[in-house]
Parts: C-alpha cells; sequence; structure tokens
C-alpha cells in the first residue's frame, strides 16, 4: 500500500493515478472528501494532527508526504507525521522539499523544511527528496482574470524562472515510490527552460486562440492576494524568489530527464492541457 497525502492537489492528483494505473494498492489522503479513481482507498485526515493519519497509514509501506501551506507556519509540527509513518511500518518516505532551503536557506519556511529533511534522514526510513521550484499550476492563480477580463495581473512580468508542471514532479515522485533506486535520492526539479510571466501570458493565449492582456502588478498588490492563500512568510520567500531569482534559481536542472528517461514539459504543453481553466 502507498499513502499518498495532497491526493486531490496539482500533484497528488496525478501521482493518484499514476500509482493505481501502475497496479498498486493506493490509500489517497485530502483534508475533504473527494473523489479518486477507481480501487483507490480514500481517507479524510488532517495533516495538522499526525495521530489522524493511523488509518490511512495502516498497512502502508511507502508514503508521500506534500505538506499544505500552514504546515509551512510556525508552530507546526510535521516531523510528528514521520513519526507516525514510521510506528505503522511505513518502509519509505518521498518528502516534496523545496528548492529554497539551498537557495533561501534563512528564509523561515526554508529553515522549517530543511529540518524536516534532516528528521526523514535521520528517521531509519528509506526515502528520497524532491527539491521543486516554482510551479506552472501556480498559473491558476490568473484563472478567474482571464475568464472574466482577457487579463493577466502578476508581478515581476519580465523576470522568470524555470517553473515545472507538476505532472513532472508526480512522475518524478512515482519513480521514487516505486523504484528502489532512487534511495537516498535529493532532486532538484524544474522546467525546460526559463520563463516570464508575461511569456506565460502568451503561451495562455496560444492555448486559447484568443488575446490576454498582461498587467503588472505591485509586489504589495501581489502579496496582499498571495496571503489570502498562504502564511504571509511564505508569500515573502516566493516573491522575494520571483523579483530577484539567484543564479542557483535560474538553472534548468537535469534531474528530472534523470530519473523519467525524458525532458520536462514547457509551460505551452501545461497551458494546453488546462485550457478549459481559463475559459
Amino acid at each position: 500500500m502507498i499513502v499518498v497525502t495532497g491526493a486531490t492537489g496539482n500533484i497528488g492528483r496525478p501521482l493518484t493515478r499514476e500509482l493505481a494505473q501502475a497496479g498498486r494498492k493506493v490509500t489517497a489522503v485530502s483534508r475533504h472528501a473527494a473523489a479518486v479513481p477507481d480501487g483507490v482507498r480514500h481517507v479524510v485526515a488532517d495533516l495538522a494532527e499526525p495521530a489522524g493519519l493511523k488509518p490511512a497509514l495502516e498497512g502502508a509501506k511507502a508514503l508521500f508526504l506534500l505538506l499544505s501551506g500552514d504546515l509551512h507556519a510556525g508552530g507546526a509540527q510535521p516531523a510528528d507525521i514521520i513519526g507516525e509513518a514510521a510506528a505503522a511500518g511505513v518502509r519509505r518516505v518521498v518528502l516534496l522539499s523545496t528548492q529554497g532551503v539551498v537557495t533561501r536557506p534563512s528564509g523561515p519556511t526554508r529553515i522549517a523544511m530543511r529540518a524536516l529533511e534532516d528528521t526523514l534522514r535521520e528517521s531509519g526510513l528509506e526515502w528520497a527528496i524532491l527539491r521543486p521550484g516554482g510551479f506552472a499550476s501556480n498559473a491558476l492563480w490568473w484563472a478567474d482574470s482571464v475568464r472574466t477580463g482577457q487579463v493577466v495581473a502578476a508581478p515581476f512580468g519580465d523576470i522568470g524562472v524555470p517553473i515545472i508542471d507538476p505532472a513532472d514532479i508526480a512522475a518524478v515522485a512515482a519513480a521514487c515510490l516505486l523504484e528502489d533506486r532512487h534511495a537516498g535520492g535529493v532532486y532538484e526539479l524544474t522546467g525546460p527552460e526559463v520563463i516570464t510571466p508575461r511569456r506565460q501570458t502568451e503561451a495562455i493565449a496560444a492555448a486559447l486562440g484568443s488575446p490576454v492582456r498582461f498587467h503588472e502588478l505591485t509586489r504589495d498588490e501581489a502579496k496582499a492576494a498571495m496571503a489570502r492563500s498562504m502564511p504571509a512568510e511564505l508569500a515573502d520567500d516566493t516573491l522575494d524568489i520571483l523579483g530577484s531569482p539567484s543564479p542557483a534559481e535560474l538553472r534548468v536542472s537535469p534531474d528530472v530527464e534523470r530519473v523519467l528517461g525524458r525532458a520536462p514539459r514547457p509551460f505551452a504543453d501545461w497551458a494546453a492541457r488546462h485550457v478549459d481553466a481559463f475559459r
């Protein structure tokens, strides 16, 4: 049995589907009731209360651990989840971390994530750590404004980073859960090219077949919007990267291709597959 947390999100949903299609028994964990693929067991649980994961972890041999935004905030205890997994007999954990633990190690959310990485390394379990950069799916923040006003509103219009398709993260996670050769692996995951918000807007417009205007937000405007769905310190960390990426954050990593044997998908591919969200 493989347990997938965050199973209804942009990474967990394709990961759950891929594991089920591979013929594996899967338990999908989410905070709320949700549809899951046929044959997949679904458990409602909140990772903020690790003891509540016991029913989900029963009989599990592997765990994909993805933290929701509130578990990055001060006072959260995500390390307890690893303890619960070990106590339940889980043998392998694949942790979704972040590129920022290396590129921005002094940020409060990065310090907390690096501590969780260290807890996993010292747990005695088999492990793999995934460190993605920005997600292509963050463009869904623009879906309402594109649908209603044919406009993308974002900061730093001409500053880009090599964002990654969450489906590629899911594919790497599946490989790490299923293949012994990835035990002890740490993978930096990026897309195939640096792409700016303005060029993302162009890709969305091309997928729609209709014009979409780009409107540049100030940093303060962007933070106010982001803080509705994530802790303010995480919003600040994200904006620091988007506004002034370091050379390491601009680097296109070879790790997706190393694991999957193919290049990561470009943003235009993601936009074409998710175009209905913008109609």
